[in-house]
């Protein structure tokens, strides 16, 4: 008979929590797909490859999604902008999520008036449209694919800050952390090998979802000239050189943009299942 009373493996527990989550599963292949596609770019033309002979081409067996203004292959476009769309939101979130890491541990562990300064910035930069904030910063330092990175990395560390910052303050009150500091652990010793594991199911999960929210505002800001150069394959800059010929060719606009809907859901729902998996509360 299994021992009921058994302590289960955390990851153990988890990995046979999110298994029953079916959404999450497809969701999690789907990013899988396109990590896939991201690095090995199966794309059946030269993505600047200009056939002026099928110029707005409609969808067809030849050119899957059609053909844009200058007659290059937009599925061939599509599948290199996966991996330009990643990247920026991949990069910024993580830049974003370790510098909100380290000071929403910070700010929870020491309180005083360290906490108030890191917090109080958070609360300024809160109170811009997050969005508005990048589009601001961007039209400060310039446009560019770099640029984009940082400012969506920037309007990122609050939300991490305050999250890492509220798990720290419970895990500081438990009775282990209190028998590190009576024998003597140092304050970063705690920190980073004491409490930010303790941080990482509620980091796990906004991070996840803060990938779908990077490249909305990734394409956004391609979408308003501040991103992508209009030659690029950004999801982005397709959709703003589509625009133009919305009644000619709709295929210009809808499977770019199709792909950050798919792309953002795929995220979204991977959070959600990832959330549901690691709080026992839900279990």
């Amino acid at each position: 008979m299994e021992d009921k009373n058994r302590v289960k493996n955390p990851f153990g527990e988890f990995l046979e929590n999110f298994i029953k989550r079916k959404v999450a599963l497809i969701s999690l292949g789907f990013i899988i797909l396109l990590l896939g596609i991201a690095i090995f770019q199966p794309t059946p033309y030269d993505i600047e490859y200009a056939n002026y002979e099928n110029l707005l081409g409609a969808p067809s067996l030849k050119h899957w999604f059609g053909t844009d203004e200058y007659g290059r292959d937009l599925f061939s476009r599509v599948i290199v902008g996966t991996r330009l769309s990643l990247f920026v939101s991949l990069t910024s979130v993580s830049i974003g999520a370790f510098i909100g890491c380290i000071l929403g541990l910070v700010a929870g562990y020491y309180g005083g008036k360290i906490e108030s300064l890191i917090m109080r910035s958070c609360d300024v930069m809160f109170s811009f449209p997050g969005l508005l904030l990048a589009i601001g910063i961007v039209a400060i330092i310039g446009p560019g694919i770099i640029n984009v990175i940082i400012a969506i990395a920037i309007y990122g560390i609050p939300s991490f800050t305050r999250i890492v910052r509220s798990s720290t303050i419970g895990l500081k009150k438990q009775l282990y952390i209190e028998a590190c500091k009576s024998i003597g652990v140092s304050n970063m010793r705690i920190l980073f090998i004491h409490i930010f594991p303790g941080t990482l199911p509620a980091l796990i999960v906004t991070l996840t979802m803060r990938i779908g929210t990077a490249i909305i505002s990734a394409a956004s800001l391609s979408f308003l000239g501040f991103g992508a150069s209009p030659t690029d394959p950004d999801w982005g800059a397709m959709l703003s050189a589509g625009r133009d010929y919305i009644g000619l060719a709709p295929h210009m606009l809808f499977y770019p943009g199709l792909m950050i809907f798919l792309t953002v859901l795929a995220f979204n729902l991977l959070g959600d299942g990832l959330r549901d998996a690691l709080d026992p509360k839900l279990n």
